[in-house]
This record gives structure tokens, C-alpha cells and sequence, in this order.
């Protein structure tokens, strides 16, 4: 009796340890950052015998946040990990950054550093799906604007984005976020402006390029900007999926809904 016990307690822990996700925080020496930055990796864990490559949502935090913020907002991510076998990454955007490469601040330089140097080394480090119909990219804010940015200019790094009460055009708000210390003021910069917002980027994009999912709350200050994004969207005749849901600019609301996106990726990864 005591050496089935024994057996029991054994395979409870193997079992654990097979299909238990991990989430490790690392760090990466960016050239176009000019600094050491960390990220979170949230992937499912399989047995070695049966090793497994894998599709990566990379999950973009808002203005102030960091590479943790994700994994507090939504600490369901670990176990859908797991379920959806998908990997993770919680990039850090810097305080304010935007996600873009700023033309003042040679260290504000977001955009090159996740296309080209994080993305990269993610695929040569993990387990992943490395073709771009297997990656996506969604943010929330600040973040949102940056996922749709950055896949919309980046149509061979990224095959889906998404965006959660994403800041799409943040040209109405021109003394807000600090965003003038890194592009100038609007007033002087109005082109400048626009070209780094989503709003102005769409016009790039062809039908099917990119598979879109966007929601806001009905309550939050940037459902306008959403909502002249999805009318974009619609004029342009591309394909998305658009949500307003209740709620407003809060960690309740994308703890809930980056759910249904990461439903939406996991669809995407399985059409394909």
C-alpha cells in the first residue's frame, strides 16, 4: 500500500511538471534601446519526450506599466497557456514610449527593438511557431496603439493584432503622456503626429493582410478614437472584428476581454 502511495504522489508530480506552464522573467541587451530590458515569457510545459513548437501572442502594457503588468492584470494567462498552447510575451515599453522610434530620443526606439531584436531572439530561445501566420500582437492603451502600429508596419513579423481600449490616434490629446517630449509638440509636428498613429497607418493595409480584433468600453475616454478606427476600417473595406462592451479604462475590463482576443489569435493559429 505504501509503495502505490508512494507511485501515486510521484506521477501527481510528474504530471504537474509536464503540463504545467512556466513564466520566467529575462532580460535582453537592446542596441536600439542603448540599455539592458526584461520580459516576461509565459509558455505551456510539455514532456521532453513529445517536445511541441508553439504560436507566441505578444502582449503589449499601457502608459506607466511595465513587462509585469500583464501577468498581474491577467494572471489567467498562466493556465491559458496551458489549455491553448499558446507562448506569451509581455514585452517592456518603457514608461511612455509609445511603441514607436522616436525622431528626438535616440533611446526611445520601441519599434525596432520588438521587430527586430526581441522577436528574433524569442524564436531562437523557444519553442515557437517562428512563421507569422503562428504570431499575433495585442496591447491594451497606450499598448493597443503600439500592437496595431507595429503589425500594421510589420506585415512579415505579425499575421493578427489586436487592440484593447487601445489610444488608436492620440493626436485629440497633444499635451497628454509626455508623447511631444519624444515626437515635439503637435503644434509644430502635426505630420509627425499623425504618421505615428494607427489611425493614419490603416491606409496601408490591403483586405487580409493582417487578421484584426479591436474592443473598447463603452465608458472609456478613447472609445471615439475606436470607433473612427473601426469607420476606417469599414470605408477601407478591411476585414476586423469590432467590440464596445461595457465598461471604462480599467484593469477589470482587460483582464476580461483579453480573453476573447486571445480566442480570436487562438482561431487564427488553428485556421491555419
Amino acid at each position: 500500500m505504501k509503495l502505490r502511495y508512494y507511485l501515486t504522489i510521484l506521477f501527481a508530480i510528474i504530471g504537474f511538471s509536464v503540463f504545467a506552464s512556466t513564466v520566467d522573467t529575462l532580460q535582453l541587451q537592446s542596441s536600439f534601446l542603448k540599455k539592458q530590458t526584461k520580459f516576461v515569457v509565459i509558455k505551456p510545459t510539455t514532456s521532453s519526450i513529445n517536445p511541441e513548437n508553439y504560436p507566441v501572442v505578444y502582449l503589449l502594457h499601457g502608459y506607466s506599466g511595465n513587462y509585469a503588468t500583464w501577468s498581474k492584470i491577467a494572471p489567467q494567462l498562466s493556465k491559458t497557456a496551458d489549455d491553448l498552447k499558446i507562448i506569451f510575451v509581455c514585452p517592456d515599453g518603457g514608461f511612455g514610449s509609445w511603441y514607436f522610434d522616436s525622431p528626438i530620443d535616440s533611446t526611445i526606439q520601441y519599434e525596432s527593438y520588438i521587430t527586430k531584436e526581441l522577436v528574433p531572439y524569442i524564436d531562437s530561445h523557444f519553442p515557437t511557431k517562428s512563421e507569422v501566420k503562428y504570431r499575433a500582437i495585442t496591447g491594451l492603451s497606450m499598448g493597443g496603439h503600439g500592437a496595431m502600429f507595429l503589425a500594421i508596419r510589420h506585415l512579415d513579423v505579425f499575421g493578427a493584432a489586436g487592440s484593447t481600449s487601445g489610444g488608436v490616434d492620440f493626436t485629440p490629446f497633444p499635451n497628454n503622456w509626455d508623447i511631444k517630449k519624444d515626437l515635439g509638440t503637435y503644434e509644430e509636428h502635426p505630420d509627425r503626429w499623425k504618421e505615428n498613429t494607427v489611425l493614419s497607418q490603416v491606409e496601408k493595409l490591403k483586405n487580409n493582410q493582417l487578421a484584426i480584433i479591436v474592443d473598447c468600453g463603452v465608458d472609456d475616454f478613447f472609445l471615439a478614437v475606436n470607433r473612427s478606427l473601426h469607420e476606417k476600417l469599414l470605408k477601407l473595406k478591411i476585414n476586423h472584428d469590432y467590440i464596445e462592451r461595457p465598461g471604462g479604462h480599467s484593469n477589470e475590463y482587460w483582464s476580461k476581454n483579453i480573453d476573447y482576443q486571445i480566442l480570436f489569435f487562438k482561431k487564427y493559429f488553428s485556421n491555419n
